[in-house]
């Protein structure tokens, strides 16, 4: 027999009590450091904080863009799968078009990856979004393209959840997009760090406004 926790809700206090003693929170927001204790809960690592990156109203922008009715455009089918419907403040419609029968032929057409190509089927929907790509560096890179491509009247998410995990192209399409012109909302974890589990924890913490 083995001694260990069984009461679940116990589990859940001390769990986010241990974040909050071994984590470095001082100096952020509390709407963004409420949604890093999220991102470290769903990944164990208390250092995340030092990698983290942010502009000061990214949630703010985020949770308005959600009451609003706003869509959340996701590069996989893992963070659409993860969302908690019922935490979404306007039954927000959540869309992952990757296994649309299109992509393929358009990722051949733009020489690029099928998550990348799958952004086109985007565009309709684009404005005002909330944007969440936690799997591929080339999705993060093409946002930014299409972004700068239409210059000053293309269509812009409310904000961007940009933690893509990998060896080839997050670091840099992580830093692409914090130093990027056009000034859009973001939350990213530099380096390699990143995945599905990283970008549905800050969305569902996003939508649920709680503690």
């Amino acid at each position: 027999m083995f001694e260990y926790e069984k009461d679940g809700a116990a589990i859940y206090r001390q769990s986010f009590a241990t974040i909050r003693a071994e984590a470095d929170l001082a100096g952020l927001p509390a709407d963004v450091g409420q949604v890093v204790v999220r991102m470290i809960h769903a990944c164990g690592m208390v250092d995340l904080v030092r990698d983290l990156a942010y502009t000061p109203r990214v949630v703010e922008k985020a949770r308005a863009a959600l009451r609003a009715g706003a869509p959340i455009l996701c590069d996989v089918a893992m963070i659409a799968s993860g969302v908690t419907r019922r935490r979404l403040p306007a039954d927000n419609e959540v869309v992952c078009t990757l296994a649309d029968p299109a992509v393929p032929q358009l990722a051949a057409e733009l020489g690029t990856t099928r998550t990348a190509a799958a952004l086109e089927l985007w565009r309709d929907r684009l404005e005002g979004s909330v944007v969440a790509i936690g799997n591929a560096p080339t999705a993060l890179f093409r946002l930014l393209e299409m972004i700068e491509e239409g210059g000053a009247d293309a269509p812009r998410p409310a904000a961007v959840i940009g933690v893509p995990v990998g060896f080839v192209g997050a670091v840099e399409s992580k830093q692409a997009l914090a130093e990027h012109s056009s000034g859009l909302e973001h939350l990213v974890v530099h380096g390699r760090r990143g995945g599905s589990a990283l970008a549905v924890s800050a969305l569902n913490a996003i939508a649920s406004e709680e503690e």
